[in-house]
């Protein structure tokens, strides 16, 4: 697989991996993310940015965690989020940047995340913490473990997107499914805000400066090599771990979309 080998670790998302890598997809993933006849498997094709990073999430997971653990959420969103609720359902958990907090805001957490490496990391970065009773589980947003009305907060981040494979209008109506009358879901960092926007969701946006915060110089260089290829040399100009969005150009995690399903 095109994982091995100090060039890969190296190489940029956009040229990371080839056609051959998609062997690791599961069938169902293999029909929501490939398109049939797209490109030959033992080729080099042009991967679309999409699969490539679904590639990530299966084939190098502590890669993306590294990446998610320094693009820390505004403190505003969690202040804005409910307290204190009975359950929630969380939906496109990743390696459990947002469900570590949180654990002390119900009784009961369900995590869905598809990608199997992610749930492996979610479950050892959940291990021993206290908090809500916590099950992780595979699936997707448009066919959720989840019975109907059973979470007063669904949340999802980042993950969703118009698009079929990673929500659209199924997904979004799955979102609702699940939510409990009175219920929120919300959409934490979201894309496409006049999409939701026209199906009745409310925008907030929290203001402030933001940065990614990476452990060291290194590891922002390192990162930016593979997520920002085009801003390592401002990073290494700059000479610090901490990095502002507007340098690789990335809409900052300051912003949520929500709608209450009606009681």
């Amino acid at each position: 697989m095109a994982v091995r080998g100090t060039r890969h670790r190296v190489a940029p998302l956009a040229g990371r991996y080839r056609p051959a890598d998609c062997a690791v997809f599961t069938a169902a993933e293999r029909k929501r993310f490939l398109v049939p006849g797209a490109w030959d498997e033992a080729g080099d094709a042009e991967l679309p940015i999409g699969v490539r990073w679904q590639l990530l999430y299966r084939l190098e997971p502590r890669l993306y965690d590294r990446l998610a653990r320094a693009e820390r959420l505004h403190p505003a969103i969690m202040e804005w989020l409910p307290a204190r609720v009975d359950r929630i359902l969380e939906v496109g958990a990743g390696s459990g940047r947002l469900t570590v907090e949180l654990l002390d805001r119900c009784r009961s957490l369900l995590a869905v995340e598809p990608a199997a490496g992610l749930r492996r990391l979610l479950r050892r970065r959940l291990d021993g913490r206290g908090g809500a009773a916590v099950a992780v589980r595979g699936g997707f947003v448009d066919a959720l473990p989840a019975p109907a009305g059973s979470a007063e907060l669904v949340v999802t981040m980042s993950a969703f997107t118009p698009d079929r494979a990673h929500g659209g209008e199924a997904g979004l109506a799955e979102l609702e499914r699940a939510a409990a009358p009175g219920g929120l879901v919300v959409i934490v960092w979201p894309n496409h805000i006049g999409w939701l926007r026209d199906r009745g969701y409310r925008y907030v946006a929290f203001p402030g400066e933001m940065a990614m915060e990476f452990a060291s110089l290194d590891e922002a260089l390192e990162l930016a090599g593979v997520f920002h290829p085009e801003a390592v040399e401002e990073i290494r100009r700059r000479g610090s771990p901490r990095v502002p969005y507007e340098v690789v150009g990335v809409n900052p995690p300051r912003d949520l979309a929500w709608r209450r399903v009606p009681g």
